[in-house]
């Protein structure tokens, strides 16, 4: 489990490729503190399993999966990743509820300055439009964002100075692609929805529908 704050920027110094799999080396300095074999990391987003590491590196294996799903073929030697440790028992829980577990890629289509912020318009999935709403969170390449303005199959958000810095969104062009996932209170509300719909034939949301399940 994470929170979409990232922690520290990484870069990709080694990256092997056999097929639809990848062993990616990233350099990482404040998330090789009290890291171990087997620890969870979101590399932009995406949840990967620490297989080797060093005081200034460390490694990990991408699946034909992960490969398909994510934007994580696209990377290069000395692309920057967003880094987040998994998140402690202890910690500060400053974003949203995140998994690790990508849901779709989405494309950058507008970029504009506005006052101190940046405002950001991406394509997303038409198929996952139902899972968005303005002042809703989203993860954009492990980040956790709250959501500025929603027009069918697009979605607009707006960084502060500090995010644009903090994550690579901020450096982010026209026409890249992201790590999409959606909030996952939404999707499970949706889905426990539609089973209710499914097994008692409801064709709608009344009152007496969400007071029978808790709401």
């Amino acid at each position: 489990m994470f929170t979409g704050i990232v922690e520290e920027i990484g870069t990709v110094s080694r990256i092997r490729q056999n097929g639809p799999t990848l062993m990616i080396t990233i350099k990482a300095n404040k998330i090789l503190h009290d890291v171990n074999l087997g620890d969870s990391i979101a590399v932009n987003g995406v949840c990967l399993t620490v297989t080797n590491f060093s005081k200034d590196h460390f490694e990990v294996d991408v699946m034909p999966e992960t490969y398909k799903d994510t934007t994580l073929k696209y990377l290069k030697v000395g692309s920057e990743v967003n880094l987040e440790r998994a998140l402690a028992a202890n910690g500060r829980f400053g974003g949203h509820f995140v998994t690790g577990h990508t849901d779709g890629i989405g494309t950058i289509w507008k970029r504009t300055n506005y006052e101190n912020s940046i405002l950001i318009e991406l394509e997303i999935p038409e198929k996952f439009s139902h899972l968005v709403l303005e002042k809703g969170s989203i993860a954009i390449d492990g980040t956790s964002l709250t959501i500025f303005k929603v027009s069918h199959n697009t979605i607009t958000i707006s960084l502060i100075p500090h995010t644009a810095k903090a994550s690579i969104i901020g450096s982010k062009k026209e026409g890249e692609k992201v790590n999409l996932e959606f909030d996952m209170i939404a999707k499970y509300l949706h889905t426990f929805i539609q089973n209710k719909r499914t097994t008692t034939n409801s064709k709608g949301i009344t009152m007496d529908f969400l007071k029978e399940n808790g709401f």
